[in-house]
Parts: C-alpha cells; sequence; structure tokens
C-alpha cells in the first residue's frame, strides 16, 4: 500500500491569537522581508482569504501575489492587509 502524503500547511496550525502573535514575532526578529510576507499569508489564510480581501478592498488573487516570497507590496498594502488581521506593531529599543 502506497502512503499518501500532502504538502504542510503552516495556516492549519495558526488557531489561536497566542500562536498568531508568537509566528508573527518569529518572523519579523528573523528579519527576512520574505519570511514576514510568508507569515502574513499563512496568517490570513488561516483567518479565511476571502474576508481578509474583502477588509483590504484587494481582490483574493491580488493578496496572494501581493503575500507571496519575492513580491515587493507597497507599504500601504502591508498596513491594510494587518489592520484585517487584527494586528498592531509596536516599537521597542533594542538590546545591544
Amino acid at each position: 500500500m502506497k502512503e499518501e502524503t500532502r504538502e504542510f500547511d503552516t495556516a492549519r496550525y495558526l488557531d489561536s491569537e497566542e500562536l498568531i502573535t508568537q509566528y508573527l514575532n518569529a518572523a519579523l526578529e528573523d528579519g527576512n522581508p520574505d519570511l514576514l510576507l510568508m507569515a502574513l499569508g499563512n496568517i490570513a489564510k488561516a483567518r479565511g482569504m476571502t474576508k481578509i480581501a474583502k477588509s483590504t478592498g484587494l481582490g483574493r488573487e491580488s493578496l496572494y501575489k501581493s503575500l507571496s516570497v519575492g513580491s515587493k507590496p507597497q507599504y500601504e498594502t502591508i498596513m491594510k492587509v494587518m489592520k484585517a488581521l487584527g494586528i498592531k506593531l509596536h516599537a521597542t529599543a533594542a538590546t545591544v
């Protein structure tokens, strides 16, 4: 009998605000813009991409494209997505 495998889907495991916060903080701490876009995309997928697209005023396809690795979305787009996701960023002093 052949074993069936499927691609790992991070969004399936983002089922609490605490996990989402930890996941996003880890992506921000890494400093890789592609990782941040991927994290925002996974969070949007977990919350419902259609719902987020509606809230941002962007088309679903456009939203997927904006949050894909290698894209260069405008600051305004990222802020719309974060607002729709209920996410706020806060600055803290870095320790050297």
